[in-house]
C-alpha cells in the first residue's frame, strides 16, 4: 500500500511539474509575441472608445447641470 501511495504522489508530481514548466513557456512565448490576439485588441479598442465616449458624455453633462445650477441660483436671487 505505502509503494502504491509513493508511485502515485511520485507520478502525480511528476505531471504537475510538466505542466507548470508547459504553462511558464506557453506564456512566455505569448508574452513574446505581443500577448494579445488582433480580435482582443480589436475588441480592446472598441471598449476603450466606449468608456472614453461614456466619459465625455459625463463631462458634457456635469457642465450642463452647472449651468442649470447658475440659472437657478440667479433666480432665486432676483427673487
Amino acid at each position: 500500500m505505502k509503494t502504491f501511495l509513493f508511485i502515485a504522489i511520485t507520478f502525480g508530481s511528476i505531471v504537475l511539474a510538466l505542466a507548470v514548466i508547459g504553462a511558464t513557456i506557453f506564456l512566455g512565448i505569448r508574452i513574446m509575441r505581443g500577448g494579445i490576439s488582433r480580435k482582443d485588441q480589436a475588441f480592446l479598442s472598441e471598449e476603450t472608445r466606449m468608456i472614453q465616449d461614456i466619459y465625455q458624455g459625463m463631462n458634457r453633462m456635469e457642465q450642463r447641470i452647472e449651468a442649470l445650477e447658475t440659472i437657478l441660483l440667479d433666480r432665486e436671487k432676483k427673487e
